[in-house]
């Protein structure tokens, strides 16, 4: 094993794990093992809980405009530690360098916002009544807890810590069992930013530790991020046991490409974002709609994806079961009729035969009954439906269960507020392949993509991560008395 094996994190330290079961954990690039992850108990789960509820009433009391300042170090630290980062992330998950270099980049952006959080969160004052105020305060809501994916290692992590650290919460993390590495780096740059004690904890493991979490009587909010169905499962335990849950689930992006769309941008956009990340993300388009005649688009898109080489600026996908669904979908689709224009599958990279590469993949009259039509593949793969006109491309997406994005590639304005007002998604892109909000702005899809009131980033984190406490104050007895006092 390259690194050493996979500890647990509490009370500001590493901590062996005491479970039977531990899981190999592999580079995706190569097959090599880097390290072992251990299946960790329920005991174990009590005693990062324990840690973080120890540390919750002191963390509480200190003042944001101090909680901050760790937060401008640990910023300084991403920074400082940026190239073993992205080294660290692309090696556990499999990206490219420039991938993974562009989630470190991402991971700083997150905290700068975390660290602009005084200023959101300083309350409002008013006099309502001759002699009454009333103000707004927010209020941390105790020990917490986040649960993240394999397909962001450092990302996605830092979509939660910050802010519900900054607001002066204290946290469980449980990493994804494939990619635990990423964290186990945060979790120093913590501490070695001067973060508290039992501020920050990370428990490893599978199942078991999830249900623990939505369990656990001192754990007062959840976040999710994973697959539409573990995202209902926990969402359905956490809100049972009568906690808060923000739960994001998987995606199935619909692009609308009219016959009027800037072939070259649209080209390189829809490829981009269909191939990004091996296709592992839940913003990666993965249906697209050709409304009328864009044969020449759809011509540009397959010269773009023939352009795109695993092992070179393609990275693998997580593990080979996942290299053999996302073939099995594009041979059953090629089984049901559909075309396949560029097929991907098969693919090796020389020198690196233990990895698990696909290559991108555009299969093309699709039609909407068709797995890939509705499934999310969290692959390379495209697949095109083809329609007559928008209204027809609209039932279609509008049929999906999901709901996190859409694009339009269109120079018609009308046409594109015509979709941007009836596509059935929360993130709205227009010649854009990936409608990722940025901070301050949040993210978080509709439908079966998201469950929960609030999105997990940017401001309207804040309402999820803490509690608003309104305070009515009257001093001054000559104000008399009215309906309000």
């Amino acid at each position: 094993m390259k690194y050493a094996k996979v500890k647990n994190f509490y009370n500001g330290r590493f901590v062996d794990s005491s479970a039977a079961w531990t899981d190999e954990v592999v580079s995706p690039i190569d097959g090599s093992q880097l390290s072992s992850v251990p299946m960790s108990t329920i005991d174990e789960l009590n005693a990062a809980v324990a840690s973080a509820k120890a540390a919750a009433a002191g963390w509480a009391a200190t003042p944001i405009k101090e909680r901050v300042q760790v937060f401008f170090k640990y910023r300084y630290l991403l920074e400082k530690n940026f190239d073993e980062l992205t080294a660290l992330v692309s090696e556990e998950n499999g990206k490219t360098w420039d991938e993974a270099k562009a989630e470190v980049e991402k991971s700083i952006e997150l905290t700068e916002f975390a660290c602009s959080m005084p200023q959101l969160v300083a309350g409002e004052i008013l006099e309502v009544s001759k002699g009454v105020e009333c103000r707004t305060e927010h209020f941390p809501l105790g020990v917490v807890a986040s649960i993240v994916p394999f397909n962001f290692p450092l990302m996605v992590p830092n979509w939660t810590m910050p802010n519900a650290l900054v607001l002066g919460n204290t946290m469980i993390m449980k990493p994804s069992e494939l990619v635990p590495l990423s964290c186990q780096r945060m979790a120093e740059l913590l501490k070695d930013a001067g973060l508290p004690d039992g501020v920050f904890n990370i428990i490893n493991g599978g199942k078991e530790i999830v249900e623990g979490i939505c369990d656990h009587a001192d754990i007062e909010a959840v976040s999710f991020v994973g697959s539409t169905k573990v995202a209902k499962l926990v969402y359905q335990r956490s809100t049972n046991a009568l906690k808060r849950c923000v739960a994001l689930g998987g995606a199935k992006n619909h692009l609308f490409v009219l016959p009027d769309a800037n072939p070259s941008m649209t080209a390189t956009n829809v490829t981009a974002s269909m191939s990004g990340c091996a296709g592992q993300r839940c913003m990666a388009a993965s249906a697209m709609l050709a409304v009328g005649n864009v044969d020449p688009i759809i011509s540009s898109i397959c010269d773009e994806a023939k352009k795109v080489v695993p092992g070179k600026n393609l990275g693998a996908v997580i593990s080979p079961a996942a290299k053999k669904r996302i073939e099995d979908y594009i041979t059953e689709a090629e089984r049901a009729g559909a075309k396949i224009l560029v097929d991907g599958r098969g693919a090796t990279v020389e020198g690196k035969e233990g990895g698990t590469y696909v290559g991108p993949t555009v299969i093309d009259y699709v039609t909407p009954d068709m797995s890939v039509a509705k499934e999310e593949i969290f692959g390379p793969v495209i697949s095109i439906m083809r329609t007559d006109t928008i209204d027809d491309a609209l039932r279609i997406e509008n049929a999906n269960p999901y709901g996190n994005a859409a694009s339009v590639f269109t120079q018609s304005g009308g046409a594109a507020r015509y979709i941007m007002e009836h596509a059935s998604a929360g993130m709205i892109g227009v010649n854009i392949g990936v409608p990722v909000p940025r901070e301050p702005f949040s993210f978080g899809g509709w439908n079966d993509s998201r469950f929960g009131a609030n999105d997990i980033t940017g401001k309207s984190s804040i309402e999820f991560w803490t509690k608003l406490k309104k305070t009515t104050t009257k001093w001054n007895p000559e104000a008399g008395v009215n309906w309000m006092s």
